[in-house]
């Protein structure tokens, strides 16, 4: 019998921005299980720290507290693994004093994808992002009327939806609330299809062999694809200690993309240790994301794999929370999340664009590029909205009215827009060359 693989989430939330009130809930989602209460008390499957101190036994160490009255009591400092303070996010808090417009002022993000500027081109209209996750809480007030309740395929019965599948939706399609309140997504007129294929990383059920776990997110793909996913966000990956990844994903995949799927994953988060393969995000055809911090570094914990196409912002990010209420979390999924929020930009303003140069589209419009043009940790560079727009623009031109040498996408036949002027450009050296021939004979002929 197959071992049960259940995927792994890939953010580590660090601290809850709680609206004064209300419980503030939060479920760490780094190869680790924390719950942050009202009593600022974290519980995990490892290490337990008081004073809203989580001590995880993977890749990251979190302190953060939970906001009830518009301040950050902790010092939100990490270890060394690489994962951002959150101290920052707890000083907007106490100058701007609303919640909901401190969580946009903590949206760094923003500025560093230039997504204002991108927004005049492109918001995502018309196009749907399945988000494969925990499920997305419908009900929160930067998401209202942006989401489809897709199915539960995890087989547990119960509330469809999550903290991390929620925070994940957000940043691809929140559209915030009010006048400057909430988070804003990277589409905010986009629209999210929410399939649950997996828990909270602290759900004590994960390690239970539920049947409607078995090939969950293999199916989640094809259900996602089936049902007019334009774009395919999987913040997740790994599992149980399996990093090999499984024939049935990898076939889904192929499936999705033979749809028109874009699929979108994180990297993993456990680079600064083991920095294993990642799936799904190292299957052929998958954009696989790795994060980068404020400064545009690389952050310890992003894997360095081959496989990864680009980096995102993936340290301080705020995001929404199961409830009412906003979170500060870093990791691999956060920047997943991003970029799947591109694409839904550039696939709303090209609908008829393949899968292949979306994502060229992507890599090619990036800013800060590694020396050489790629390497393992920061892929193709750090993503830009605004120019991977301008890219796709330039890619989705007929190739007759291109003004220079465009990319070069492999081997095959001259399009037939292009065969009468190459049949031109053949006729007429063939009549220059006769000319010039016919000249040189008849001056031999002079000379003799």
């Amino acid at each position: 019998m197959r071992r049960l693989i259940v995927p792994t989430l890939l953010t580590g939330l660090a601290a809850v921005i709680a609206v004064p009130g209300t419980a503030a809930h939060a479920t760490s989602t780094t190869d680790r299980a924390s719950t942050a209460d009202t009593t600022s008390t974290a519980h995990t499957t490892g290490t337990t720290g008081r004073a809203g101190t989580v001590h995880a036994t993977s890749t990251t160490h979190t302190s953060g507290t939970t906001l009830t009255t518009g301040t950050i009591g902790g010092a939100g400092t990490t270890d060394a693994t690489g994962a951002a303070s959150v101290a920052g996010v707890a000083d907007v808090v106490d100058d701007v004093g609303d919640l909901g417009e401190a969580a946009r002022a903590g949206q760094w993000q923003l500025g560093t994808l230039r997504l204002p500027e991108a927004w005049r081109l492109s918001k995502g209209e018309g196009v749907v992002v399945a988000v494969l996750d925990t499920g997305v809480n419908a009900h929160h007030p930067d998401l209202r009327g942006a989401v489809i309740e897709g199915p539960d395929l995890t087989g547990t019965g119960d509330r469809p939806w999550g903290p991390h599948g929620t925070a994940m939706a957000s940043l691809i399609a929140g559209r915030g609330h009010g006048d400057g309140s909430g988070i804003m997504g990277v589409a905010p007129a986009a629209t999210v299809l929410s399939v649950r294929v997996t828990l909270e990383n602290g759900d004590p059920r994960r390690g239970r062999q539920l049947s409607g776990w078995r090939d969950a997110l293999a199916r989640g793909i094809r259900y996602a694809a089936d049902h007019g996913a334009d774009v395919i966000s999987m913040s997740l990956g790994g599992g149980s200690g399996a990093w090999e990844g499984y024939a049935a994903e990898e076939e889904a995949v192929q499936h999705a993309i033979s749809k028109g799927a874009v699929l979108v994953a994180s990297s993993g988060n456990d680079g600064a240790t083991a920095n294993r393969k990642n799936f799904p995000a190292a299957y052929p055809g998958v954009i696989a994301v790795g994060a980068v911090d404020r400064r545009m570094k690389v952050a310890r914990f992003s894997n360095k794999q081959d496989y990864v196409s680009v980096v995102a912002p993936g340290t301080q990010i705020v995001t929404a929370d199961a409830g009412t209420s906003y979170v500060v979390g870093d990791g691999t999924s956060s920047a997943a999340a991003m970029v799947a929020g591109i694409a839904a930009l550039i696939s709303s303003a090209h609908p008829d664009m393949s899968p292949y140069h979306v994502r060229r589209a992507i890599e090619l419009g990036t800013g800060r590029r590694p020396s050489g043009g790629y390497s393992p940790a920061y892929g193709h560079g750090v993503v830009d909205a605004l120019l991977a727009l301008r890219t796709a623009d330039r890619l989705a031109m007929p190739v007759t009215a291109m003004a220079g040498p465009g990319p070069y996408f492999g081997d095959g036949p001259v399009p037939a827009t292009r065969m009468p002027v190459v049949g031109g450009m053949l006729m007429l050296m063939a009549v220059m060359s006769a000319r010039v021939v016919l000249r040189r004979r008849g001056r031999r002929r002079d000379v003799t």
